[in-house]
């Protein structure tokens, strides 16, 4: 082969590469030329709003290639649809001092409790609601009044006890001593029917006592004595006792009641069986007597 046509080769390769090298576009998507290690650094300025910040910049690029590279004419690109943009926030409009106003918006928000009892608001707001979810009222349970037949005897006795139904005490004859074998006199106040009033879960009680027989113990083991009369005083002397030895004894008497109560004037009530209400003790000194001859004439 000749120099001439290695010559022509040689440029004619050289032609193709360097076409080659320039048709390709390393950004073909930008208008721009792409950024090179040389390109300066943009400058970036920033200012705070009451919105937000607002940035602004500039920055200056150089051509698409290199430098050192050859400058050529590329073909222009297809301009393209830009994509729809969100529409950009509104400011709110300046008050008359010039200051953006901040608009405050109430949603959902609860207020305080007014006199009457409601809540400005939503209805969540609202008393009974809790969570979105109705909370229902706590119901008190139904109080049931009492009537008068709900009071017991019990009841009425643990009011009266002390009141109407006393315990009598004994009295003898003689009076703090006697002797063996004599006949000694007992007997206790003659009782009558009484009768008092006392309140009970709202309602007026009466209660009725009246004593129908008298147990008497004379403190020495003897068997009681029951009697149906409280017993009188010398010369009557409708009980009496005799002891056996000489000691010293404490006699009692229990008062046998029958009761009734009458509740709100809804008739009476009888109590079944009686009230044995035992008095305190009278105590007695048993002496023993011992003859002795007197000459009358000394």
């Amino acid at each position: 082969m000749s120099k001439l046509a290695h010559a022509v080769i040689t440029t004619l390769t050289a032609a193709m590469v360097t076409a080659a090298v320039i048709s390709i576009d390393p950004y073909p998507d930008h208008a721009e030329a792409a950024p090179s290690a040389s390109s300066t650094k943009p400058h970036v300025k920033g200012k705070r709003s009451t919105w937000g910040s607002t940035l602004s910049g500039t920055s200056n690029k150089k051509g698409r290639l290199a430098s050192g590279r050859p400058t050529t004419t590329s073909k222009p690109q297809p301009k393209t649809k830009p994509a729809a943009s969100k529409p950009a926030a509104t400011k709110p409009p300046a008050g008359p001092s010039g200051d953006r106003r901040n608009l405050r918006i109430n949603i959902g928000i609860c207020g305080r409790m007014q006199p009457d009892g409601t809540v400005p608001g939503p209805t969540r707001c609202q008393p009974g609601r809790e969570r979105g979810r109705v909370i229902r009222p706590t119901v008190p349970p139904k109080v049931v009044p009492p009537r008068p037949e709900d009071i017991s005897w019990e009841q009425v006795r643990s009011e009266t006890k002390n009141v109407i139904f006393p315990g009598l005490s004994v009295k003898v004859q003689p009076s703090g001593t006697t002797i063996v074998n004599m006949a000694t006199v007992v007997y206790t106040d003659d009782s009558k029917v009484s009768r008092t009033t006392v309140t009970l879960l709202g309602f007026p009680v009466v209660v009725e006592a009246t004593p129908i027989s008298y147990t008497w113990d004379f403190g020495d083991g003897s068997p009681t004595l029951t009697t149906s009369t409280p017993g009188k005083a010398y010369p009557h002397a409708e009980i009496t006792h005799k002891y056996k030895k000489r000691e010293g004894v404490g006699i009692t008497v229990t008062t046998n009641y029958a009761a009734r109560f009458n509740v709100a004037d809804t008739g009476w009530q009888y109590i079944e069986g009686t009230v044995l209400i035992t008095g305190p003790a009278t105590l007695l000194q048993v002496r023993e007597a011992v003859p002795v001859l007197v000459d009358p004439g000394r």
